[in-house]
């Protein structure tokens, strides 16, 4: 069989019932009623029409933004710019500890601080973000695999005090604009510190970034969850947030799900029923739907396990079946892909396809620079089939328009008037406009 028949076998069999839940979840859950109204003082005009064009999408599209001027030329980074913000509206940050400050009391915030590989600055980050009207976000407050040599042999009482010192740091140069904060990451996991190992590692890290980011979203985020056994409410991660809500953290806003498929090619007809299944997908985010907070892909990896026709063929073709289940969810917020070019991943040299994270060929783009089908199927659906683009006529001077949630420039025609209006369709708004001409 070929990979196409393995990997989209899922897909493939179950192509009505999901394009009937994916269909209808899309219209119900990302998709709004703008009620707007045309008043003036003198008679209106007997011909109104209004133009909408959607500016940016309300659901987030992000990508980690790790090699921003990290690039061995600068044609690379000029290329990377461009291509980071046609497609995404958010960018994930890197604040991992043990690279933001390697040497205690001199973090790496400003932007010709040292540089160290796949780690710019946040403030480079953030100033590149205010550019392009991209959202940036925070990777991560207290991700105790990767703390600073001079965090681990000090007591609880001490690791205490340097993590409220980094979290008031933080929060006094971004809290303003970063919207969102992961607070945790990867807590199933082994730690470095002695406090990772005490009861109340995660409430007191949540109670923390509450005293110092209190208007922030605080977001959790962990790995290995995506196994059909997992997919109850005694899995570790749901007992996680469950108890912390249970024991008062009542600020906490959505539960970061990674979505990483780092297993062989070999391995890929087994793991389909598991990762590229939409029937095991949506029964996951059901599951999770039931703690009451929104939910987030907080790293997506898709393989294409080569550079050929038909891989990269493949990897398109999940990544349009796996967006599409996600973005469908009610619960869903925001998915991001984690490396946008294939050559730059993780525990690897740079363009080294056979070593770490490269070997996956996860990107987007290829180690040249080139856009893979994955990219431009990727663009298609944010930009294409999931964006209003709409003309109405208003009746008496009253119209509607259906559209994706996000932002909005109108143009009225009025007679001989013409009349450009900013707005937004909100699932959290009540959407009227009244339009004085």
């Amino acid at each position: 069989m070929s990979r196409q028949d393995t990997a989209l076998k899922y897909y493939n069999e179950q192509s009505e019932a999901l394009k009937l839940r994916a269909e209808s979840g899309i219209e119900l859950y990302r998709k709004g009623d703008l009620k707007i109204t045309v008043k003036s003082d003198s008679p209106l005009p007997e011909n109104i029409t209004i133009e909408a064009e959607q500016q940016n999408h309300e659901f987030k599209f992000g990508a980690n933004i790790f090699m921003l001027d990290e690039f061995e030329n600068e044609e690379k980074n000029a290329i990377y710019r461009e291509k980071f913000a046609d497609i995404f509206n958010l960018a994930t940050v890197p604040f991992y500890w043990s690279d933001l400050e390697p040497e205690q009391g001199k973090p790496r915030f400003a932007k010709d601080s040292p540089k160290i590989y796949r780690r710019p600055a946040p403030d480079l980050c953030v100033e590149y973000c205010k550019e392009k009207g991209i959202e940036p976000k925070c990777h991560c407050l207290n991700y105790d695999s990767f703390t600073p040599l001079w965090t681990r042999d000090r007591t609880v009482y001490e690791n205490k005090a340097m993590l409220e010192k980094r979290f008031r740091e933080i929060a006094e140069r971004y809290a303003k604009d970063i919207p969102s904060f992961e607070v945790t990451n990867e807590t199933l996991q082994n730690g470095n510190t002695k406090f990772f190992y005490e009861d109340d590692f995660l409430e007191w890290s949540y109670r923390m970034a509450d005293r110092y980011f209190p208007n922030n979203r605080l977001i959790i985020n962990d790995y290995n969850i995506w196994f059909p056994e997992n997919y109850t409410n005694r899995h570790a991660y749901f007992m996680q947030i469950e108890r912390l809500l249970r024991n008062g953290i009542t600020h906490l806003d959505s539960i970061g799900m990674q979505f990483h498929s780092f297993f062989p090619l070999e391995s890929e007809p087994r793991m389909a029923n598991q990762r590229y299944n939409p029937t095991t997908l949506y029964k996951l985010m059901d599951l999770y739907a039931k703690l009451g907070l929104a939910e987030q892909i907080t790293e997506m990896t898709i393989p294409a396990y080569g550079g050929d026709e038909e891989n990269e063929y493949v990897q398109a073709e999940l990544i349009k079946n796996v967006y599409t289940t996600f973005f469908s969810h009610p619960s869903m917020e925001a998915v991001i892909y984690w490396n946008l070019v294939d050559g730059y991943a993780a525990f690897a040299p740079q363009g080294d396809m056979t070593a770490g994270e490269n070997k996956y060929y996860g990107g987007l783009m290829r180690f040249d620079m080139t856009e893979k089908p994955a990219y431009k199927t990727l663009h298609k659906l944010i930009h294409e089939d999931w964006h209003t683009s709409a003309t109405v006529s208003a009746n008496n001077g009253n119209a509607t328009i259906r559209g994706f949630y996000g932002d909005y420039k109108l143009t009225v025609h009025a007679g001989d008037k013409t009349i450009p209006v900013d707005t937004r369709i909100s699932k959290d708004a009540k959407n009227y406009l009244t339009i004085n001409i």
